[in-house]
């Protein structure tokens, strides 16, 4: 099939554009109930990463494992980024209510071995599963939200999974901390492990008359690309970890040459593919889609990674204070996500330009208040970092899922979230060098913290630039109308 280029593109017909519903519609539509259950699989997701953060200093002091603190959080990652390449064609073959039964149960394992982890490799194990659990069901959340709701309430549906995600930032450390201040911290993974079980079991239910498409037998699963993709994701991550200048070079530039053959090997495999076509044509719709987004994840994830640590060393700030701050970029991202919901397809492209330009107003932002403070002044860019992705992210997968044949919708939906994990993975690691290179790694005093966070952000902002160029041919519009390529 011929990729959609942007040479032959049209831009939208507002005469033939159908607004977005609105929330009373959406109430009323007979998906509210569909559309709650979707948002609870991505709260068990978004909000456990959080929950771990606050109540891993309990649980290094129960079971030990220091060193192995980050390798929680990257097999978490490398779980997430997997399922989510994994879930499109999962959907294929088993369809969305037994793809979403099997997620939830692989989360709810991996939360019952972390809970009974009586050392750290154990905890290890279950936080790889929570991460291909969880991973799984917020990618089949967009696979749903795209597959099953109207074209009308798409806007509505993603938009409640930013919000859902913003609610995530500051409940997730309140559960964890609940569960750490009484001395059992075991009680936050069985928390979130029974409430695994009620979503399996609702889902099984609510769905047996609401599928996205039949069983497709004869689909088989890619093993040796999924193998690829997770040892990509691996030495990514690992080059993030204990930073060293050769070390990880050698790392990055291995995983980004596996990733490169993942892309290959699953393009040649037309009936089972994992990703959509054309996935790094920028000629393409989902090309320049897949750009934006991978762009713009590496050069914000640098406030998550070193944020707090600046935010400590320079300006005194705690560190409950430093995360919640952290925890506006989320914010930002609900906030802008609900208030342009309503908005026509005409308008997508616009969003889209806006949303990147307000990503590099928040990094230039960033550039000078992180070194220099005070602290309000980040706290309002880290808002808008988020606010840029909300305004843009609901529009970025309408779009791509517009323009693609419809064989590779739900491929499109997924490889949205794959790709952002991506983005964070390669961004940390990115991070990790320059922060080295900085002398971080030696001493974390104010002078070095200083030129460290100059070093960041600078990169920060030179990584951002290929993702403007990307909203700017994603802005043109697409057609929508067209169901192939455009003639």
């Amino acid at each position: 099939m011929t990729p959609i280029r942007y040479d032959r593109v049209m831009a939208i017909d507002d005469t033939n554009s159908e607004a977005s519903a609105g929330w009373i519609e959406v109430v009323n539509s007979g998906y509210f109930g569909t559309l709650m259950l979707i948002c609870l699989g991505v709260w068990l997701h978004a909000a456990d990463a959080l929950m771990v953060a606050t109540a891993m200093p309990s649980i290094v002091a129960d079971i030990g494992g220091a060193g192995f603190v980050a390798w929680s959080f990257a097999l978490y990652e490398i779980g997430s980024i997997v399922a989510g390449a994994a879930s499109g064609l999962v959907t294929v073959k088993y369809g969305v209510r037994h793809s979403m039964v099997l997620a939830a149960l692989i989360y709810l394992s991996g939360c019952a071995i972390s809970a009974l982890a009586p050392n750290m490799g154990i905890m290890l194990l279950g936080r790889l599963m929570q991460g291909f659990g969880g991973g799984g069901l917020v990618a089949l959340s967009f696979i749903t939200i795209v597959g099953l709701l109207p074209d009308r309430l798409i806007a509505k549906g993603i938009a409640c999974i930013s919000l859902v995600w913003g609610i995530s930032a500051f409940t997730g450390p309140l559960v964890g901390g609940f569960f750490a201040e009484r001395g059992f911290w075991r009680g936050a993974f069985i928390f979130f492990a029974v409430q695994a079980l009620v979503y399996a079991a609702l889902i099984y239910v609510s769905f047996r008359k609401r599928d996205i498409r039949e069983t497709d037998k004869d689909t088989t699963f890619p093993k040796l690309r999924l193998l690829i993709l997770a040892m990509a994701v691996v030495a990514i991550a690992s080059a993030g970890i204990n930073v060293s200048p050769v070390r990880s070079s050698i790392l990055l530039i291995t995983g980004v040459m596996m990733l490169w053959l993942f892309v290959r090997l699953d393009t040649k495999r037309e009936a089972h593919r994992l990703l959509p076509r054309n996935p790094m044509d920028l000629r393409t719709v989902n090309g320049s889609a897949n750009a934006l987004v991978i762009m713009f994840a590496i050069a914000t994830i640098a406030l998550s990674v070193y944020g707090p640590i600046f935010m400590g060393v320079l300006h005194g700030t705690s560190a409950l204070a430093a995360g919640y701050v952290i925890a506006l970029s989320s914010v930002g991202w609900s906030i802008m996500a609900i208030v342009t919901s309503n908005t026509r397809e005409k308008r997508d492209g616009f969003w889209i330009k806006a949303g990147a330009a307000t990503l590099v107003v928040s990094i230039l932002g960033l550039l000078w208040s992180m070194p220099n403070g005070p602290v309000w002044l980040i706290a309002v860019f880290a808002f808008l970092e988020g606010a840029g992705f909300g305004m843009s992210w609901t529009f970025i997968i309408r779009q791509s899922t517009r323009a693609a044949a419809e064989d590779d919708r739900e491929r499109v939906a997924s490889s949205m979230y794959t790709v952002h994990r991506l983005g964070y993975a390669i961004g940390a690691a990115l991070m990790g060098i320059v922060a080295n290179a900085s002398g971080i790694a030696d001493s974390i005093d104010p002078t070095t913290a200083h030129r460290a966070a100059v070093a960041i952000f600078v990169t920060c902002l030179i990584l951002a630039i290929p993702g403007i160029f990307a909203a700017k041919r994603m802005g043109r519009g697409v057609d929508t109308r067209q169901a192939g390529p455009v003639q």
